[in-house]
């Protein structure tokens, strides 16, 4: 039971540590930020798009900023550096997501383990057990080795739902920077032919 609590503070501390990071990053409105952009850059102001995009300080900003300094020559150009900003700036917020699946199924089979090792010991100490007596060593046996399990659910559950929910945000920051790099090339394109 000792090494699941050990597990219980590791998937406690890391998901703080990702709860911090992702939130900050999916807090950012980017639907307005975005329609600022391309406001300025309708109008052919890409100093005025670039400082708004470098003043923002997110992810998405920044995938926006790498476009507009990539400049208007072409479509594939742009895009080459929204993929090479995307390919920096998303990683660090799935860093270590992982570890939470699998810290919740390792205490979820540690649960399990322990339950075993519980019951071979509680079988064990009923053969050498005196007969009146032996219902009671069974039965407090199997209660002890059953706490393991329990243990081992109480902080497998938890972190698998958080592991999912802290996925979805991180999808969530995804589809606003690939969205970001799509309207700002368009953007762009546009003025471009209009130039």
């Amino acid at each position: 039971m000792y090494v699941i609590l050990v597990i219980g503070v590791l998937v406690l501390g890391i998901a703080l540590a990702r709860i911090w990071v992702i939130g900050r990053a999916s807090a950012f409105d980017s639907s307005r930020f975005l329609r600022d952009l391309e406001a300025h850059l309708s109008q052919g102001d890409l100093s005025g798009a670039l400082n708004l995009a470098r003043q923002a300080q997110t992810r998405v900003a920044h995938v926006a900023a790498t476009v507009i300094e990539s400049g208007r020559t072409n479509d594939d150009r742009m895009l080459t550096a929204a993929e090479g900003a995307a390919a920096t700036v998303l990683p660090p917020l799935s860093r270590r997501l992982p570890c939470l699946a699998v810290l919740a199924n390792t205490a979820t089979l540690l649960g399990l383990l322990g339950t075993i090792f519980g019951l071979t010991t509680a079988f064990s100490a009923v053969g050498a057990a005196d007969p009146a007596q032996r219902s009671t060593f069974l039965a407090l046996g199997i209660s002890q080795a059953l706490n393991t399990t329990s243990l081992g659910l109480i902080i497998a559950i938890p972190t698998l739902l958080l592991h999912t929910f802290l996925v979805g945000r991180v999808e969530t920051v995804i589809d606003q920077v690939e969205e970001a790099s799509a309207r700002v090339i368009q953007a762009m394109s546009r003025a471009g032919r209009a130039a």
